[in-house]
């Protein structure tokens, strides 16, 4: 299975990549937030509907109901369908980390944010220090106010225990 994610939506497929050498370094940014932002909004309100609805479904509606243009068969929705299914195994993962905190008292956004973000570390090739800081961002944008120091925290602790098998092995 964790192939078929990284095969399926490698680090290239999922986040927007240059296609010419006229497009800046700004320009991929603001395209891979756009990327996490559009995907945290579909996951709300999947999350919200108390996972009854797809990530299909909600992006279906968006597309009505506000003439966006959100691939059905895309990433986003692939993704959203992917953390929507483990979403409570991704929550025993998250549990752990949380030192002097109860998983109750986790606002519905920061969660949502930790959701995606402990996803993406365990099921893509991306960079951890990619997937923290555009955590961070997402946090910044949706979650309580100092939410971002929360999400930093738990992340940073999270990608040290999940480090990839090939940069433990060569360390020793």
């Amino acid at each position: 299975m964790e192939n078929e994610h990284n095969n399926l939506l490698s680090d290239e497929s999922v986040i927007p990549q240059p296609q010419n050498a006229c497009e800046t370094l700004d320009e991929i940014i603001q395209s891979r937030r756009k990327f996490r932002s559009l995907l945290f909004h579909i996951l709300y309100a999947v999350d919200a509907l108390n996972y009854e609805v797809s990530g299909r479904e909600v992006a279906e509606k968006l597309n009505h109901e506000y003439e966006t243009d959100i691939d059905l068969d895309g990433s986003i929705v692939k993704i959203v369908d992917s953390i929507a299914q483990q979403h409570k195994d991704l929550d025993q993962t998250l549990i752990p980390y949380l030192q002097n905190w109860k998983f109750e008292r986790i606002g519905k956004c920061t969660l949502l944010v930790l959701r995606y973000a402990i996803w993406e570390i365990l099921n893509t090739d991306t960079a951890h220090s990619v997937v923290i800081n555009e955590a961070v961002e997402l946090a910044k944008c949706f979650s309580e106010k100092d939410a971002y120091k929360f999400v930093n925290g738990i992340l940073d602790k999270i990608s040290i225990e999940k480090k990839p098998r090939d940069i433990v092995e060569n360390i020793k």
